[in-house]
């Protein structure tokens, strides 16, 4: 209790009270010793209650000082509620609060952390695979007596495994902005004609090669969007439909609307995903049970990235062995009638 008197401030109102306290008692008695017992009685038990209570606020003080100590030692998971009412009951509250939101950012940064490690021990394994195999080339191709048949065949792959390294580290250097923040999109009212010409353009080759089928239902939509980015996301959906659709398979891209978005439908009569692999679909670095030996895991995540940053939303649908449905919805859009 008397710890509190170490306070500066308690001391000298406490000598204050005590000097009014006699000069009082000193006067009342002066007049009846009846008086002045009450003012001493009076006087005693007041200076009292000011004692205790400065105690009781320098005892909470300690509780709250002891409290932050434990959370700035890493201690979140301690209670401070408290559903009383005063001043020191606002302020445990508000410490409280503080205290949980320190301790979601925790969570969050340790699962930041996590992902990070698991990240670049992806990448680390996608780089090591392909220098691994190019180095071993480029030793065969010092060896003068190499057939020239072997040498070209040797130099194709070594450039087909640089062009995935630079897809690869285009690809993580996107991604990497877009979860920076860093991005500057540049939406613009684009026709979906645009959009889809744009898309498709690269795939014209890979879908021939297969013989597969691409049937586009267009309507005369209009949708705010970056066209570069969006394309890009675009292709990546449809690539992954290429990818997991075999020869002579079929493809299609519908366009629904409603009063609140424009709806591509991108579906594939493929192999379809399983349902374990189905969650993880657009989490980046994994690959399904049907993914290729050259899969990075990294082009729906992209995709879901791009548009979600645009404030689009992008699902997934799929039957194992019917094939798969992408859903990618725009909420600022326009539409007219079908072509």
């Amino acid at each position: 209790m008397f710890r509190s008197l170490r306070n500066p401030g308690l001391r000298k109102a406490v000598i204050l009270f005590s000097i009014a306290s006699v000069l009082t008692s000193s006067l009342c008695f002066f007049f009846s010793w009846q008086s002045g017992v009450i003012v001493v009685i009076f006087s005693l038990l007041t200076l009292v209650g000011i004692i205790l209570s400065a105690a009781r606020r320098y005892y909470q003080l300690s509780r709250l000082s002891n409290y932050l100590k434990k959370v700035n030692s890493g201690k979140y998971h301690l209670d401070l509620q408290d559903y009383g009412e005063g001043e020191f009951s606002i302020l445990k509250s508000e410490i409280y609060k503080t205290t949980v939101m320190l301790r979601v950012q925790a969570e969050a940064l340790k699962k930041e952390k996590s992902a990070l490690s698991d990240a670049m021990s992806d990448i680390s394994h996608q780089l090591k695979t392909p220098l691994t195999s190019m180095i071993v080339m480029t030793e065969l191709l010092r060896d003068p007596s190499l057939p020239d048949e072997k040498r070209k065949e040797f130099t194709v792959r070594i450039t087909n495994q640089l062009e995935r390294i630079q897809w690869l580290l285009t690809s993580l250097l996107k991604l990497a902005k877009l979860d920076a923040g860093t991005v500057r999109f540049s939406p613009s009212i684009n026709h979906l004609q645009d959009l889809l010409k744009k898309t498709l353009e690269p795939l014209s080759i890979p879908i021939e090669i297969k013989s597969q089928t691409l049937t586009v239902f267009q309507r005369d939509a209009s949708i705010l969007c970056d066209l570069n980015w969006t394309s890009e996301a675009l292709l990546n959906i449809l690539k992954n439909c290429v990818e997991h659709t075999p020869e002579g398979g079929h493809l299609e891209i519908h366009c629904n609307h409603t009063p609140l978005y424009t709806e591509l439908l991108i579906s594939d009569n493929g192999d379809g995903i399983t349902a374990e692999d189905l969650p993880h679909i657009f989490e980046r670095f994994y690959r399904g049970k049907n993914a290729g030996s050259d899969s990075v895991g990294i082009g729906l995540a992209m995709a879901q990235s791009i548009i979600t940053a645009q404030g689009g939303h992008i699902t997934v649908t799929s039957q194992k062995g019917k094939g798969t449905c992408f859903s990618v919805k725009f909420f600022d859009s326009t539409f007219s009638v079908e072509q």
